[in-house]
Order: C-alpha cells, then structure tokens, then sequence
C-alpha cells in the first residue's frame, strides 16, 4: 500500500499573484499553487474589492508542497529573489497595499525561518543601505482568488501584462533557480 507524501504548506505575498504563481508553479517539489487573498478584514472578498484598499488584503499564492522534496527555507530563498522586499506596497508599476511584500506564517517554525531569511537579507551587501519592508505575520485566513486568476500566466501568456512582466520574472528565475526548476515529463512514445 503506498502512503501519500507528507504535505506543507506556504504563504507568501510578493507583488501581482500572476507572477508568483507563475514562478513557484514552475518548482520541483510544489504541488500545488493557488492564487488568493490574505491579511485584511473583510471575508471572501473580490479582486476589485481588494483593488479598491479597503479590505487590508494582499494578493498572495498559497504553496502546497512535499518537505522531502523542496523546504520552507528554499521556497523563502525564490520569494526573495524573484520580488524587491525593499519597496512598501509596491512591485514594479504595481502600486497599492495589496502589492506588499509579507510572509504570512503558518506556525512558529516558519515565521522563524522567515525572520532568520530577513535578517540574512539584511546583511546581504546586495541589499546595502536598504531596509527589508517584508511583513511576518500569521495566516489568519487565505481566501481563493477567482477562477479566472488561476493559472493565469500558463492560460493567457500572449496578454500584453504576461509578455511584459511575467515572462521575464519566470525566464529570471529559471536562471537563477535551474537546478530547482521542475523537470518537463518525458514524452511518450510517438
């Protein structure tokens, strides 16, 4: 009888939930991404509610994936190497609360290691003279964006945001991150 792998999950908000869902989709060891809503008030609120600032969300993408395969500690490793965590409420040209940089813990573990990875960036000469902005604090709640924001990036990437955006974030991170970087499966036989 075989036994399920055991599971874990991440919450993380850095900047559009298209780009980060795009980028952790593509490691080894994920199983699962959903982009979301998380940190604010308001019960399952809407994207334009959420746009409007004044819910207290944040766009976030909810990790789903296998410890033997891939850990907290490097999924925190890609989150603050594919987003600016020195930049308040915003990534890029996207501006606005729901934009911020925060690690939203799901147990004491993961909100030291998350401390741990900051005060290490902190020290980082990359990031000299720069104060890290990311926010660390609990999941209280994580509310699934609407279908059409799932996948979004593999579902439409000729829109003008995904080539302009997106694409390049992920070619970035598959650089910089290719040992980690899912195997394509094999083809079958043709």
């Amino acid at each position: 009888m075989a036994t399920e792998a055991k599971r874990e999950t991440a919450t993380l908000a850095g900047g559009c939930f298209w780009c980060m869902e795009a980028i952790f989709a593509d490691l080894a060891g994920v199983v699962r991404v959903t982009s979301g809503y998380t940190g604010g008030h308001v019960p399952n609120p809407t994207y334009e509610q959420v746009c409007s600032h004044t819910t207290g969300h944040a766009e976030a993408v909810q990790i789903e994936y296998d410890p033997e395969v891939i850990t907290y500690a490097d999924l925190l490793e890609v989150f603050f190497a594919v987003h600016d965590p020195t930049t308040p409420d915003r990534q890029g040209a996207d501006v606005g609360s729901q934009y911020r940089s925060a690690v939203f813990y799901h147990d004491e573990g993961q909100r030291r290691q998350a401390e741990e990875a900051i005060a290490r960036l902190e020290r980082d000469p990359h990031w000299e003279g720069e104060r890290v902005v990311t926010q660390v604090v609990p999941l209280t709640a994580f509310y699934p964006a609407e279908p059409y924001h799932r996948d979004y990036f593999a579902r439409h990437p000729e829109a003008a945001y995904c080539r302009a955006v997106i694409a390049p974030k992920v070619a970035k991170f598959r650089r910089r991150f290719a040992h980690r970087v899912r195997t394509p499966l094999a083809a079958g036989p043709q």
